[in-house]
């Protein structure tokens, strides 16, 4: 590997439509009034955010994973609007193996299906495969978040199985179902860098 991730590091990954940077602490100002007013967003997370204890919680879950490694959380900035969007991150990450996840992917209501999604997804996996050197990117989703699913599908995520019971859900419903699903470098390589790209261009001339 010609990359070594440092989890001091501060990485940052643009284009034309969006910026991702390292979450810190002191961005728990930009992303209260998602937490106060929206919260549905979280409903199939396994970390939810909402409320301004909920945010509190999260961002310091978030920044105490990066302290101890294997985890590197983003905040989204949303450069159409100029304004934050929400959070994502890597966690799980297994540099020996050259495989992580991609995860704790959030969006407030007004920048879902805007494309916004997808020039993220573009540069984290860009950075993961190309810099990072991974052969494998895995993404996970309750099994009842259609919507989720679909969006990882959608940039070309191709679904592993389910692991059937796999958690509780923090809100007392009961057990969840967690799909897997993930794109490995041969494939990135292959056509899925393309396909994305094109997708997302495709999109920005509809939106001019």
């Amino acid at each position: 590997m010609n990359f070594t991730f440092d989890y001091t590091s501060d990485y940052r990954l643009e284009d034309e439509a969006v910026l991702l940077r390292p979450l810190q602490a002191s961005d728990e100002q930009y992303l209260l009034p998602f937490a106060l007013n929206e919260p549905d967003t979280w409903q199939y997370s396994m970390l939810s955010a909402a409320g301004a204890d909920g945010l509190s919680r999260y961002i310091d879950q978030a920044l105490q994973a990066r302290a101890a490694g294997g985890e590197y959380p983003f905040i989204v900035f949303d450069k159409t609007t100029n304004s934050y969007a929400g959070c994502t991150r890597f966690y799980d990450i297994q540099l020996p193996m050259q495989r992580l996840q991609l995860g704790y992917t959030w969006y407030g209501m007004r920048f879902r299906g805007t494309g916004l999604n997808k020039h993220c997804k573009y540069l984290l996996l860009q950075f993961a495969f190309e810099q990072l050197d991974m052969l494998r990117v895995e993404f996970r989703a309750d099994t009842l978040n259609e919507k989720s699913i679909a969006a990882m599908k959608s940039i070309g995520c191709t679904p592993e199985g389910v692991l059937r019971s796999y958690n509780a859900r923090p809100d007392g419903s009961g057990r969840r179902d967690t799909i897997i699903l993930s794109i490995l470098k041969s494939e990135w390589e292959q056509g899925v860098k393309a396909k994305l790209r094109e997708k997302i261009y495709s999109s920005l001339q509809k939106h001019k």
